[in-house]
This record gives structure tokens, C-alpha cells and sequence, in this order.
């Protein structure tokens, strides 16, 4: 079988092929500009990814084993309806959606549960993941089954390579390229693929938050350096592409927006959902591209600003304006993928 593109491969062709979602140029231009005024500040920055997670434990062992415990369960959070969402109270803050997750697994750590210990963690019960998942109303973080299945997996495959996070994934070096390709050898529920027009592609979604999650804890704790950073993508989820429509990125065929303004369900795979994620992915790439043009022309500088870190401004820009986007549906897929 022939290997899937990888994903910058993968959102290029999807691009070129792309029947209901469209790369708009002056948008790509408008976003670099906005990036390139923001380019000396903490958002555009690892110090910027650490403040997007405060719920971290602080040694780097159980930050990283915290780290991989979340991303496996890092999946499906959006409501059936907008107004019944899944709720986590932790030390006073109210949390909806992904946060749900982390303040979920922080709270059992406090609550003395070895959450973050594979040895634990790779045969817990589904009793006990519920447990820990517990929502503050009557609503549960869906797909619960898949989250046991996707944790206990994962946490078996880190028993057979030393027993932690940081033991399985040493084995690529320090190389971002060869650490995604090492979790989604691995550990299935990461292999986040496709096919579509006759040419398997990947999104790795997952995997590739995993590196950059990775990244983010030693960056902030200035351990280590990850080389190969640039090979990352943007994380293509639901909610980066309703930012990217916002900021006249991406541009939705009339068909296409009245179908997800209708609430229909796109199943993983679905020609419309592929093109969603695939033209998130190139158009952070020709964002990336227009801003390191700009920084060279402009400041005679290298920009090393890559797609991860635009992610991680672009995820919290979404949730702080999501009122301001309202208008513009996020498309629906249940699935172990984002």
C-alpha cells in the first residue's frame, strides 16, 4: 500500500483539487500583515503556549506524561447543542470544551488518581476513566469508550518503550518529522488519514500536537531543543477553519455553508470535511510563507515564526471571538481524529 502524503503534501493537493473550499490571497495577505505586527510579542511565542495551558503540572516528567494523557483524549468536544455543554469547575474557573480535559486530569492528579502513570492508566477501567471525566451537570464529555480505548493503547505502548512519554519518544531523537511518524507508527488512534481523489493523504492532527505540545514544555523550560519544527502543519480541528473564514482565509461554497448553517453531520473521510482540513493546512502554509516574506523585506531578518505557533494564536483567537464568528458554522465530525 502506498504511504499517505504527509500533511503539508496532503493540504497542497487537496488545495489544487479543492471542489467547495477556497484559498482567498487577500485574505493570506491580511493575516500576515496582522502576524507581522504581532511579531515581537509573548502570543507568537513558546512563553505564548505556555500561558494557553495553565493547568500544567510543573516538574517536566509529569508535564510531559500530563501532556501525553491529554492529547490521546484530545478529541470531540463540541456539544450536540451549543447551549448543553460538558462542564469542569476546577480551583474556581468553569471550564467548557478541550479546557474540560485538562482540568478533568488535573483535578484527578490532585485528587490523588495516577492519571498521568501508564502503568495505571493503560488498564483502568471505563468506570474509572468516567470518574475522572466527571462534568459538573448532567452533560458527559462524549465518546467516552473511544477516550478508554485511545488511553489505555497508548498507555500499553509506553509500558513496551520504557514506561513514560519521554522514554517512547526519545527513540526519534530530537526531530519533530521522525517523532510523528514514530506516535503514528505506533499508536493507531493517532493514524489520522484519508483518501481523496484517489490519493491517500494524512492530517495527523493529534500526533502533531502531541510534538508540539512536547516542544512547548521543554521550550518554556528551556530544556532541549526539537529540531525540525518547521515540518509541522497547523492542527486542521473544527475550530481554526471557522477562524480562517472569519479573517477571509478560507471561502465556503454556497452548498457547502448552507449544509453545515443546516447542522449536518460530516462523517470522517467525507470529501467536504477532507477539503475543510486540507485547505486550513496550506493556507496557514502560504500565511507562514507571506510572513517570513514580509520580516525579510521589511526588518532584512529571518522570521522563524512557524505553522504551530500560528496555531496556537489562531486556536485561543477563535475562542476569544467566538461570538464575533457566531455566523460562521463549524463543521461537525464525531471522530478520534480532533
Amino acid at each position: 500500500m502506498e504511504k499517505p502524503l504527509c500533511p503539508r503534501e496532503s493540504g497542497q493537493f487537496v488545495s489544487e483539487h479543492s471542489r467547495d473550499v477556497f484559498i482567498e490571497e487577500g485574505g493570506v495577505q491580511e493575516v500576515a500583515e496582522m502576524l507581522y505586527r504581532l511579531r515581537h510579542s509573548e502570543a507568537l511565542t513558546a512563553s505564548g503556549w505556555k500561558k494557553a495551558n495553565p493547568l500544567l503540572p510543573e516538574t517536566t516528567e509529569n508535564a510531559l506524561n500530563w501532556v501525553f494523557v491529554v492529547d490521546t483524549m484530545n478529541f470531540s468536544f463540541w456539544p450536540e447543542k451549543e447551549a448543553e455543554q460538558c462542564e469542569v469547575t476546577y480551583k474556581g474557573t468553569t471550564y467548557t470544551g478541550y479546557m474540560t480535559l485538562c482540568a478533568s486530569i488535573t483535578r484527578a492528579v490532585e485528587e490523588g488518581v495516577p492519571i498521568t502513570d501508564p502503568k495505571y492508566f493503560s488498564q483502568m477501567s471505563v468506570e474509572e476513566l468516567g470518574l475522572v471525566l466527571r462534568s459538573d451537570n448532567e452533560i458527559a464529555m462524549p465518546m467516552l469508550q473511544e477516550r478508554h480505548q485511545a488511553l489505555t493503547e497508548g498507555g500499553r505502548v509506553l509500558l513496551e518503550h520504557g514506561g513514560s512519554f519521554r522514554s517512547f519518544i526519545s527513540q526519534a531523537g530530537n526531530d519533530a518529522q521522525k517523532m510523528v511518524e514514530l506516535i503514528v507508527e505506533k499508536i493507531p488512534s493517532y493514524r489520522d488519514e484519508a483518501t481523496y481523489e484517489g490519493r491517500r493523504i494524512s492530517f495527523y492532527k493529534r500526533a502533531q500536537i502531541l510534538v508540539a505540545d512536547f516542544w512547548g514544555v521543554m521550550e518554556a523550560r528551556g530544556e532541549g531543543s526539537i529540531t525540525n519544527m518547521d515540518w509541522l502543519t497547523m492542527f486542521a480541528d473544527y475550530r481554526v477553519p471557522q477562524a480562517l473564514v472569519y479573517l477571509g482565509v478560507l471561502r465556503y461554497s454556497d452548498t457547502l455553508m448552507q449544509v453545515l448553517k443546516n447542522g449536518e453531520l460530516l462523517l470522517s473521510g467525507d470529501r467536504r470535511e477532507v477539503e475543510i482540513r486540507g485547505c486550513s493546512i496550506w493556507s496557514v502554509e502560504l500565511i507562514k510563507e507571506r510572513l517570513q516574506k514580509l520580516v525579510q523585506e521589511r526588518d532584512g531578518q529571518t522570521c522563524d515564526i512557524n505553522a504551530t505557533v500560528i496555531d496556537f494564536y489562531l486556536w485561543p483567537f477563535a475562542k476569544e471571538h467566538h461570538k464575533e464568528m457566531a455566523h460562521i458554522p463549524i463543521h461537525h465530525t464525531r471522530c478520534i481524529y480532533y
